[in-house]
């Protein structure tokens, strides 16, 4: 009788796990830094009155923000590679493939970012876009913290359901649809009065973005 052996390989998951109690870390200690923040801003799914209390431009680079974005960086990081890994373009313990996702998204959110703030103050429409970016900033990272635990459930078990999956990804693309007419509704009196330059913005930094990534993700 002939053995053949062949060679167990087990795909290590201990990078996510550190990801994922860092992401608890710093939900931990922003909360207890920043508690009455916190608590509004948890509430933003019932309530805009933490938009309203920190709409302030300052805001958007303080380290309550910045704590919970990177979170947020992780969170739909994690989110993309399972998508990735259901579709069968990848595998969902690949950690090189999660850096190439982060870094990517990271640049790009950054780069978009540093273009709104050239553009804004070639146009003197900085107070605006700051606001804006704000409130969209706050929904979006919002919208982390809820698809973390999930993440977690997705990544540490083996499903096969489309709908389940296709399910959550239609519940992010309507949350960010709905919180972004939200953000529209907030400042449409000063949308009408610069009508021209939002339109310009729209186009250059909405919607172009996201149709080259599309694009180069698909011919990629």
């Amino acid at each position: 009788m002939d053995y053949i052996l062949e060679p167990r390989i087990i795909e290590s998951k201990d990078w996510a796990t550190v990801l994922f109690v860092l992401c608890l870390v710093l939900v931990v200690v922003t909360k207890t830094f920043f508690e009455a923040r916190f608590s509004e801003f948890i509430r933003l799914i019932v309530t805009d009155k933490y938009i309203k209390i920190y709409k302030d431009p300052s805001h958007i680079m303080s380290w309550f923000t910045i704590s919970l974005f990177v979170v947020q960086l992780i969170s739909f990081s994690f989110f993309i590679l399972i998508l990735l890994d259901f579709i069968g373009l990848g595998s969902k313990t690949d950690g090189i493939k999660f850096i190439q996702i982060i870094t990517l998204l990271g640049v790009f959110v950054l780069s978009k970012y540093l273009i709104e703030k050239i553009i804004a103050t070639s146009f003197n429409i900085e107070d605006f876009t700051e606001q804006f970016n704000l409130q969209k900033v706050s929904y979006r990272t919002l919208l982390g913290l809820i698809l973390l635990p999930i993440n977690v459930l997705l990544y540490y078990n083996s499903f096969s359901s489309e709908i389940l999956l296709y399910g959550i990804l239609a519940f992010v693309l309507i949350f960010n649809g709905f919180t972004y007419l939200l953000s529209l509704k907030s400042y449409q009196n000063l949308l009408f009065s610069k009508l021209f330059y939002f339109i310009l913005y729209l186009c250059a930094l909405e919607i172009a973005p996201y149709f080259f990534m599309y694009y180069w993700f698909t011919k990629r």
